[in-house]
C-alpha cells in the first residue's frame, strides 16, 4: 500500500504551524511561565479552562504525569465534551451570557491565581464573559487563541470584543479561520484541523517555560510523574501532601 499523499500533507501543515508558534510567539510562550511561576511562588493556584474541543487543551495539562499538580480544571457543565446531549448543547452554551461568572463565582478561583482560557476564535460569550471575571476578581488571565479570528469574524459578545482583548497575555495559535488544514478534489468541504495539535503544544511549552523559571527562582517545579514507573506514586504522594490545598481535582 502506498502512503496517503493528504496524510503527509497535514503533518506537514501541522509542523509548519508548530514551526511558527515556537518562533513567533517566543516571548509570549516565556511571559505566559513566568506568570505561572510567579503564581506558584506567591502561593497562588493554577487553573485552565476550555470549551468544546478548546477544553482538550485544557484537559491536556491537569493531572498528568510530566506535568504541574498544581494545574486545576476550571469545568463549566455541559462545554467539556463531546459526551453532553446533543453534542450540539454545547456549541449553544458558548453563547449564553452569565454563565461564565455563575461558573467563577461558585469555583474556588480568587486573587492571586492565574487563569489560562483557550478559545480558538474567541468570539463566543463564555471565554471573554470568563476573561472579564476572572480579571475583575484579581486573577492573571493567559488566553490561548487564534488571533485571525478576531480580523476575520464578529464578536458574538455583547462587548463586541474578543478574547485576546481581556487578557494579560496572549498567545496566538495562527490556526485560520474554519481551522481545517486541507482541501482536496472530491472532498466537498475542508478538512483535518490542526487546532489541537497547535493549541495543546502552546499548553506544554508554557508549562516547560514555567519549570525553568521556578528552577531560576531556586524552587522546585511540583511536578507528577507517572504512576507506571517505579516510584511515580510516592513521588505524587509527597507532591500531592506538599501541595494538596491548591490541587482542586481530588476533592
Amino acid at each position: 500500500m502506498s502512503d496517503s499523499k493528504l496524510a503527509g500533507q497535514f503533518f506537514d501543515a501541522a509542523i509548519g504551524l508548530l514551526e511558527r508558534v515556537r518562533d513567533e510567539e517566543s516571548g509570549s510562550v516565556a511571559a505566559a511561565g513566568a506568570a505561572i511561576a510567579e503564581t506558584v511562588a506567591a502561593g497562588g493556584r493554577l487553573f485552565a479552562f476550555g470549551a468544546g474541543h478548546s477544553s482538550l487543551a485544557a484537559q491536556d495539562v491537569v493531572y498528568r504525569a510530566g506535568g504541574l499538580a498544581l494545574m486545576n480544571l476550571l469545568a463549566v457543565p455541559g462545554t467539556v465534551g463531546v459526551d453532553v446531549m446533543p453534542a450540539t448543547l454545547g456549541s449553544a452554551l458558548e453563547r449564553v451570557d452569565g454563565l461564565a461568572s455563575a461558573v467563577l463565582d461558585s469555583s474556588p478561583a480568587r486573587a492571586g491565581d492565574l487563569l489560562v482560557i483557550i478559545s480558538l476564535s474567541g468570539r463566543n460569550a463564555l471565554p471573554v464573559e470568563m476573561a472579564q471575571n476572572a480579571r475583575a476578581l484579581g486573577l492573571t488571565v493567559v488566553g490561548v487563541t487564534s488571533v485571525a479570528y478576531t480580523e476575520g469574524t464578529k464578536s458574538r459578545h455583547a462587548s463586541g470584543g474578543f478574547l485576546r482583548d481581556h487578557c494579560d497575555i496572549v498567545l496566538d495559535s495562527k490556526i485560520s479561520i474554519g481551522d481545517a488544514e486541507l482541501a482536496a478534489e472530491g472532498v466537498p468541504a475542508p478538512f483535518a484541523p490542526a487546532s489541537t495539535v497547535v493549541t495543546s503544544a502552546l499548553m506544554q511549552a508554557m508549562m516547560a517555560a514555567a519549570a525553568e523559571e521556578l528552577v531560576a527562582r531556586g524552587i522546585e517545579p511540583p511536578l507528577l510523574r507517572s504512576g507506571n514507573v517505579d516510584g511515580g506514586h510516592e513521588w505524587n504522594g509527597r507532591v500531592m501532601r506538599e501541595y494538596g490545598d491548591r490541587v482542586f481535582y481530588r476533592h
